[in-house]
């Protein structure tokens, strides 16, 4: 095990020591036992390692909200274990993070399995609003509809023993980290960086798979210049623990002929291997966007001393508001109604949401507080969504509205609790 430090990940090796490394990552709400039925036979030629995300397994709850700061704490664990390359496999939101490192070090990753991937998962209101329910109702109504998103039904029925061990799995995750982590997938999406991957790539994914199927795994390879597709027949989305057999040798072949490592050096850990000539990739700072979100043309900074608010604006408004919400408005918009959109969406989204002076639940209360007192409901009711993305209860939200009953009178706050009490009521009860 790791040391619980909040910068690393908790971790375990299985197999020889001398071998070349390879990293197994879990799903979101699942532990590294989700490989057990892999570990065996990988173990024969590679030192296997496995970790936990955050707050799952037992692990220290230090919650990290972006794949980005989940590859960073990977690779400082790996680097206090001297760890250098590897072959890397994940599924799913470890997919995202073997991806994620392909795209930022791919010096360090000699060949990668995606397993149930996608480059965007969902959409970001789809994961926002998982964080709402779990922050208003716990992970019950999550760990309960697990097995319907990751085994296909013939499964659980004939195996309720397993079905049983994936709700314990996501009940004693930890609440919060749970939370950041659909934040992190909420915010991942690498569609326009697909190319920039340059390892030996295996995209895998069950042939009846509703969360991330054929179609997403379909486009990885499309993107991935150098990707080969593999589709399991009779499988969801925990590929390996429905069909462990068929992953176990689909990944053996593909580490086996993909990682051909002409020298292997165990005393340091490190392998010699032929890089390819690639197209230089910019640095990207620790804690910055991927690199298509950052390389804006400079030129309003340059020539007004400031970056043009709006990037910043709109990518605040979406994260509070939805993407639904926000692309509604925008395509409203017309030749009158166009300029007010830019207006909001780069001076109260992009000047005042986005400074640092108060966090985005605290301004969710200020904004509540004003929208009662101006009686100005329909902004209300997507405000009070947009609380509940920002982190606050339903219970801090009645007390909000309470206050601001004495200070802005009964009658506004009557009609504040009917407007809030219903979005509540939808945002928070859990889809059957």
């Amino acid at each position: 095990m790791s040391d619980a430090q909040t910068n690393t990940l908790q971790y375990r090796f299985d197999g020889p020591e001398d071998a070349p490394v390879l990293i197994l990552g879990p799903s979101l709400g699942t532990t590294w036992h989700m490989w057990d039925r892999q570990v065996p036979e990988l173990a024969k030629q590679w030192r296997v390692f496995r970790f936990d995300l955050p707050g799952h397994g037992g692990a220290p709850a230090h919650p990290t909200g972006s794949v980005t700061e989940l590859a960073e704490r990977l690779l400082a664990t790996l680097d206090g274990l001297g760890v250098q390359r590897f072959g890397y496999a994940g599924c799913a939101l470890g997919g995202a993070v073997g991806a994620e490192l392909a795209l930022r070090r791919p010096d360090r990753v000699a060949s990668l399995t995606l397993i149930a991937a996608s480059p965007r998962f969902g959409t970001a209101d789809e994961f926002r609003q998982r964080g709402v329910i779990v922050r208003s109702n716990g992970l019950d109504p999550i760990a309960r509809s697990s097995p319907e998103r990751w085994f296909t039904t013939g499964f659980a029925a004939a195996q309720p023993a397993i079905t049983e061990w994936a709700v314990q799995m996501v009940r004693t995750t930890d609440p919060g980290c749970y939370i950041a982590a659909c934040e992190a997938l909420a915010a991942f999406d690498i569609r326009a960086d697909l190319g920039r991957i340059g390892v030996p790539t295996l995209v895998l994914v069950g042939s009846d798979d509703q969360v991330t199927g054929p179609a997403e795994a379909r486009t990885l390879v499309a993107g991935i210049p150098d990707a080969r597709l593999a589709v399991v027949p009779g499988a969801s989305h925990l590929v390996p623990v429905e069909q462990p057999a068929a992953v176990t040798d689909l990944l053996v072949r593909h580490f086996s002929t993909a990682w051909q490592q002409p020298a292997y050096d165990s005393s340091t850990g490190q392998m010699s291997v032929v890089v390819p000539q690639a197209s230089p990739v910019l640095s990207v700072p620790q804690q910055a966007s991927p690199v298509a979100e950052i390389a804006p043309a400079p030129q309003p900074e340059a020539l007004t001393g400031r970056a043009d608010p709006y990037d910043a604006g709109i990518k605040v408004r979406r994260e509070v508001l939805g993407d639904a919400h926000v692309d509604r408005a925008l395509a409203q918009a017309d030749e009158f109604s166009g300029d007010f959109q830019e207006f909001i969406t780069r001076y109260a989204w992009g000047e005042i949401w986005d400074r640092p002076g108060l966090d985005r639940r605290s301004r969710s209360c200020v904004t509540l507080t004003a929208l009662v007192a101006g009686g100005h409901l329909d902004e209300l009711a997507f405000h009070t969504r947009a609380a509940l993305r920002n982190g606050l209860t339903p219970v801090e939200i009645k007390e909000v509205l309470l206050q601001a009953a004495v200070y802005c009178g009964v009658p506004a706050a009557n009609s504040a609790f009917k407007v809030a009490q219903q979005v509540i009521r939808e945002e928070t009860t859990p889809q059957e």
